[in-house]
């Protein structure tokens, strides 16, 4: 079964670092909106060359991270359970749900203001929902996706960012707990409803215990592709799979189980702590 066969993807018009909401933004590097122009329609022909039909909307305004439009919603069926995004991605949570309601699709919304990270903290595979807490989405999320969703719900947690002292660090401008795998799509992928990639170190122990139970087939990723070279932020339609140009080992091994691979090159997005993933919201 074909999966991702439509995504809404928004252009990096107003990409931006200045606020620096995630470990991997640098505010002292600024970035190049045209080289990010140009990476963002390689991974869009990527797509439609994939089979993927891509819609794609307007920039919203000003808005520094509006090119990720993963973190927008959950969407599942008709179904788009609204994310409730950190500060500097206020501006985006309106804007989305006007995007997707003119999709056609039932707005949801998280209860009591909780944190969700949306799409990049949550992962439909097969009969399972991939789900990571801490950092962009509460724990308590996780039951009400439970009621919402016909889900069996897989809670994991990735690892804090630390600092030289092993403290967890705790991000500047978003005022939240940091993580290199601040979303849980830096550190899994589905690449069919019964094969995933993951990066094993991304996760705290039990966490690891919970993925080694799973009866899905699975394909190891190292720290560092997983970090370097964003190899897990990918999206599949379960026959090809549009991912890093630089995660050989990644790459290597997902075409040994019989996938095709499409390599965009990318760089200055992931200066924004996003990569291909990030920029697909999938809609069916």
């Amino acid at each position: 079964m074909l999966m991702n066969n439509r995504v809404l993807m928004s252009s990096p018009k107003y990409f931006d670092d200045s606020k620096p909401i995630n470990p991997y933004m640098d505010a002292a590097v600024p970035v190049n909106r045209a080289i990010a122009e140009h990476e963002h329609r390689a991974i869009k022909t990527a797509l439609v060359q994939a089979g993927i039909e891509v819609i794609e909307v307007s920039a919203p305004i000003d808005c520094q991270d509006g090119v990720y439009t993963a973190n927008w919603a959950l969407v599942v069926g008709e179904k788009a359970i609204m994310s409730m995004l950190p500060n500097a991605r206020k501006a985006e949570e309106a804007y989305a749900e006007e995007v997707l309601q003119a999709q056609g699709l039932t707005i949801i919304k998280v209860p009591d203001s909780l944190r969700f990270s949306g799409q990049g903290d949550a992962l439909p595979c097969g009969k399972y929902l991939l789900c990571g807490p801490q950092y962009r989405t509460d724990a308590a999320v996780h039951s009400y996706l439970a009621k919402e969703l016909d889900y069996e719900l897989i809670g994991l947690q990735t690892m804090p960012q630390l600092d030289s002292e092993g403290l967890a660090v705790i991000n500047a401008s978003s005022g939240w707990p940091d993580s290199f795998f601040y979303d849980i799509d830096l550190a899994i992928s589905v690449l069919k409803p019964d094969l995933i990639a993951w990066c094993p170190d991304a996760f705290v122990p039990e966490s690891q215990q919970i993925m080694r139970a799973l009866p899905i087939d699975k394909i190891e990723v190292s720290l560092e592709e997983a970090v370097q070279s964003f190899a897990c932020n990918l999206i599949s339609t379960g026959e090809t799979v549009i991912m890093s140009s630089t995660a050989p080992l990644l790459q290597a091994a997902i075409e040994a189980h019989g996938l095709k691979t499409i390599t965009p090159a990318v760089s200055e997005l992931a200066k924004g702590g996003g990569y291909i993933r990030c920029t697909t919201l999938t809609l069916s």
